[in-house]
């Protein structure tokens, strides 16, 4: 019965180190070589070299002075009854989607309350679709650039700058599809964030 056993384990033991240690290893390091800035998880820096986060997880901005990124659906467990979750937006330890269903009441009532603050805000008429839907990650870090310009007169206003100031950074940080047809344009709301703080202060 051993003799039938052997290989087996045998198979299990070499093909764990393969593909459980081997090959993700090779492939980091090669990453690391190629692609250094994308293995190190495409970190944001500062002028001073001061990490605050990566182009790939959005940020919740919720200040005037900000381009806000869409809605995020992802939850963290209530500190005050593990069996519950509550609303953790940009959680990247808990990436996903709301699963909720195009007629779900949280979902409808959500999305009213989001289109409401809109409205507050002096946005009139239809709104991009990115800017009261979450990702089905709920980490998207990107807007689309007709989102991105619906808020430009609150961001100008609330930085005291010319609105086709404003317009201009977000044209400058709008990325095309890639290789020219694979996706849509969108604006990585932390970079524009950032652009717009290194603008000389009024």
């Amino acid at each position: 019965m051993l003799q039938h056993i052997r290989p087996a384990l045998v198979l299990i033991a070499l093909f764990t180190i393969l593909t459980g240690i081997v090959y993700p290893y090779a492939i980091w390091a090669v990453g690391a070589v190629i692609f250094p800035d994308r293995a190190g998880g495409s970190l944001v820096k500062r002028a001073d070299g001061t990490v605050v986060g990566s182009s790939l997880i959005g940020q919740s901005f919720t200040s005037d002075k900000y381009f806000h990124g869409r809605p995020s659906a992802t939850t963290t467990p209530d500190p005050k009854d593990a069996s519950k979750n509550i609303d953790a937006p940009y959680n990247a330890a808990n990436s996903t989607g709301s699963n909720y269903g195009a007629t779900s009441q949280p979902l409808v009532d959500r999305v009213k309350a989001d289109l409401e603050k809109l409205r507050k805000e002096g946005i009139a008429g239809p709104v991009p679709a990115d800017a009261v839907t979450a990702s089905a990650s709920g980490l998207d870090p990107d807007i689309s650039p007709e989102y991105a310009a619906l808020q430009v007169p609150r961001v100008a206003k609330a930085r005291n700058l010319p609105q086709g100031e404003v317009r201009a950074l977000v044209e400058a940080q709008t990325r095309g599809r890639v290789l020219g047809f694979i996706g849509e344009p969108r604006v990585n709301v932390l970079g524009l964030n950032l652009a717009l703080d290194a603008l000389p202060a009024i």
